[in-house]
């Protein structure tokens, strides 16, 4: 709907986005008997009540996102101020950037993460080039700390996430020794050297947001599979400095954009049902 709208003339979109209200409704009506029938059959169960509390909530959520393309059709949103969320662990549900990453001898990558999945979040991201299908991965997996890969080598994260709230995260790394820092919500929590030191990060490759990559583009194992929310995922070819990133996890308006890859609807594809809701993290903060 939100690409035909941005494509086409309003009559049409407004007769599309008709149907698709009725149908909607028709799922509610569904999904909720289907969750009443549970309720009466297994009167009393805390699980029922957080499903039902699940399905609400993703209903109402969809209405808002529904509401916002009824009032504004093609200009009504920025085309940065979008989620991405990945409710299960599948091999299938992933995004993935539409374009390719530079050779870089530094970089900063920054995003906000929610998530309460266990054991691990998950992949929020991994960079595939031909030859090194982890060139540069972001994943907690099992009960392990959440790791940046370079190059296959790893580094430790003080990161902790998993709590069901928004964070931002910020990871820093210049091929010189090898030195990292990792920020959490605006506060340096770690850093360490010797992380891959002097291997340039590779150009040509593929960046897939949601799944850790095997093979180029794909050989997804849902074992590693991000589960939860993220945002404004940016990367630069540079270190930012501490600044730059309280600015950003700080939503200050002095905040820049990734000169790599910028968060941006026009700059990725989403695959196997992963969907994109409107979000303003400062706004969304918990």
């Amino acid at each position: 709907l939100e690409q035909y709208s941005r494509n086409n003339g309003t009559a049409q979109a407004n007769s599309l986005k008709d149907l698709l209200q009725n149908k909607i409704d028709d799922m509610e009506k569904q999904v909720l008997s289907r969750v009443n029938t549970l309720e009466e059959t297994k009167p009393g169960q805390k699980n029922d009540t957080d499903q039902r509390n699940r399905v609400e909530s993703t209903l109402t959520s969809m209405h808002h996102r529904i509401t916002d393309l009824e009032k504004g059709g093609k200009d009504n949103r920025p085309l940065d101020k979008f989620q991405l969320t990945f409710p299960l662990r599948t091999n299938y549900m992933y995004a993935k950037a539409k374009r390719t990453l530079p050779e870089m001898y530094a970089f900063t990558v920054c995003l906000w993460i929610k998530s309460n999945a266990s054991p691990g979040v998950g992949t929020p991201f991994s960079y595939a080039v031909p030859g090194q299908a982890n060139e540069l991965v972001l994943i907690e997996w099992g009960n392990n700390p959440m790791e940046i890969l370079i190059n296959d080598k790893v580094a430790k994260l003080p990161f902790i996430i998993n709590d069901g709230k928004w964070h931002h995260i910020g990871i820093t790394w210049t091929t010189r020794d090898g030195m990292w820092e990792a920020f959490q919500d605006g506060v340096l929590r770690g850093s360490g050297e010797n992380l891959a030191p002097y291997h340039p990060i590779k150009p040509q490759g593929v960046l897939v947001l949601g799944q850790e990559q095997d093979t180029l583009g794909g050989g997804f194992d849902a074992t590693q599979a991000y589960v939860g929310e993220l945002a404004n995922l940016n990367m630069w070819d540079r270190k930012l400095s501490i600044g730059e990133i309280y600015n950003l996890a700080t939503c200050n308006s002095k905040a820049q954009t990734g000169n790599v890859f910028s968060w941006s609807e026009s700059n990725i594809e989403i695959f196997g049902g992963a969907t994109k809701w409107t979000f303003e993290p400062c706004r969304s903060l918990n």
